[in-house]
């Protein structure tokens, strides 16, 4: 089938639908220029001190750091803070929002991503679940208390070393902040604002139960296929289609619909159908 024909299909899905479900990976932020890490390789490229180090990605997202070395810890978390905050969202997000309100579609959206893209994209925040975390947000690193607060925080790098100039310190006890980000064997991530955002999205599906939906997956992968199982469970409600797109893993069983492709490329395309 013609990419152009699955255009088709996905945008017939969308007018007939009530309710829109947005499942996103790190795909959804390579058309914003975002790196998605895909393999030691491609974590390198975007970071080439650690290739030197011989540090993977696993390696540098270890809350291990924070205790042994903060400046080293928050070197990589402090850049990726820096380049987060400067990123603008594709036009992607903007056309997706704009099904929304043209529509009239009950959304969520569900993103493994940290990056707060869709937060700045304008989607509402009691509308995201970030199963991940945020590197918007800190908490303790003993944790001293159950505590999470905004990240604030001024983090100079020296992009030569990838150490940081400073170190967040816990509001309440002083002692080195981290992201409240779910990192590679971590113990001690604070998954309370998280959880809240679960139980969100529980009542919100609770609530749309039986309605038309349609589940839209942007450039979630395999190597941790959280996203993937969710799209695949949504889409299996009564009456629900799930629309994966994804430029190197985008197959889907029937009667939901595969787009290989980028994420831009995906909703630009379903949206030249709609029009």
């Amino acid at each position: 089938m013609e990419l152009r024909e699955r255009f088709l299909r996905a945008a017939e899905a969308l007018r007939r639908a009530e309710v829109l479900v947005i499942t996103s990976g790190a795909g959804m932020g390579v058309d914003s220029g975002l790196p998605d890490f895909r393999g030691d390789s491609g974590f390198w490229k975007a970071y080439p001190p650690y290739e030197r180090l011989g540090i993977t990605f696993v390696g540098a997202a270890n809350p291990a750091h924070f205790e042994k070395d903060p400046a080293f810890g928050w070197g990589f978390y402090g850049h990726r803070t820096n380049l987060y905050r400067a990123t603008v969202p594709h036009a992607g997000f903007g056309i997706i929002r704009a099904w929304i309100e043209r529509y009239g579609l009950d959304h969520f959206v569900v993103t493994s991503n940290v990056d707060g893209q869709f937060q700045k994209a304008g989607f509402a925040e009691d509308r995201i679940l970030e199963v991940h975390g945020s590197i918007h947000h800190l908490q303790c690193t003993k944790p001293c208390t159950m505590a999470v607060w905004e990240n604030r925080e001024t983090i100079p790098v020296d992009e030569s070393t990838m150490r940081a100039g400073h170190i967040p310190r816990c509001i309440h006890c002083g002692d080195v902040a981290r992201p409240n980000i779910l990192m590679f064997g971590d113990y001690g991530w604070i998954s309370g604002r998280t959880a809240r955002q679960q139980r969100n999205f529980d009542e919100f599906l609770t609530e749309v139960r039986g309605r038309r939906a349609v589940v839209v997956e942007l450039g979630a992968g395999t190597a941790i296929p959280t996203i993937r199982y969710l799209t695949e469970e949504v889409g299996s409600l009564h009456q629900a289609v799930a629309i994966r797109i994804n430029p190197r893993e985008a197959q889907i069983g029937a009667p939901h619909i595969s787009l290989a492709c980028g994420a831009l490329e995906g909703l630009a395309g379903i949206k030249s159908c709609l029009e």
